[in-house]
């Protein structure tokens, strides 16, 4: 099955619901989360990508998070990104754990790494974090106390390195607010 008429499948199965678009690898297709299972069950059953590689999350800030699966077929080389968003207030989404089983480990992750809870999955407990750890680390906004509390080894201002260049104001690290650690 060529890219066009994969895309033509998609537009015809899920019509206005479904944005599909080529990429150099195949196709991209983003749903509602309302179509997150039904999608992935039409990449799997009509369009022959039985191979699942990996699913993860994607901050997008004031719009939410992007959670994509990219599923491959053997037989025919298609490779597949299935996208949905889900709201920052409350990310979930039905587990793909029933159509692929491969999922399981990767909705772990996104859950632990960014907030998106996976509703039914069958063993939700932590992958790769601490226990007791607080937060989701992959988050934009989840400060990185690390980049306050100890300098970035071999980072030098100028006028640091004693070649007498002048200095100039301290930048502070990337995602952490101006207020953190003033006490405010």
């Amino acid at each position: 099955m060529s890219a066009q008429e994969s895309a033509a499948a998609w537009t015809e199965r899920f019509g206005d619901v479904a944005a599909v678009e080529e990429t150099s690898g195949g196709l991209a297709v983003t749903v509602p989360a309302t179509a997150w299972i039904p999608a992935l069950t039409f990449a799997r059953d009509e369009q022959g990508c039985g191979f699942f590689d990996w699913l993860t999350g994607v901050d997008e800030l004031e719009d939410g998070f992007a959670v994509v699966a990219h599923v491959y077929s053997l037989e025919t080389g298609l490779h597949l990104l299935v996208r949905t968003r889900v709201p920052r207030e409350d990310p979930r989404l039905p587990t793909a754990t029933g159509v692929y089983r491969g999922a399981n480990w990767h909705e772990r992750e996104t859950t632990e790494m960014f907030g998106v809870v996976f509703d039914g999955h069958p063993n939700p407990v932590p992958l790769l974090l601490p226990d007791g750890f607080e937060g989701h680390p992959l988050r934009k906004d989840f400060v990185l106390a690390s980049r306050v509390a100890k300098p970035w080894p071999g980072a030098k201002e100028p006028g640091e390195s004693g070649h007498g260049a002048p200095s100039r104001r301290r930048v502070r690290p990337p995602g952490v607010p101006e207020d953190w650690g003033s006490g405010a």
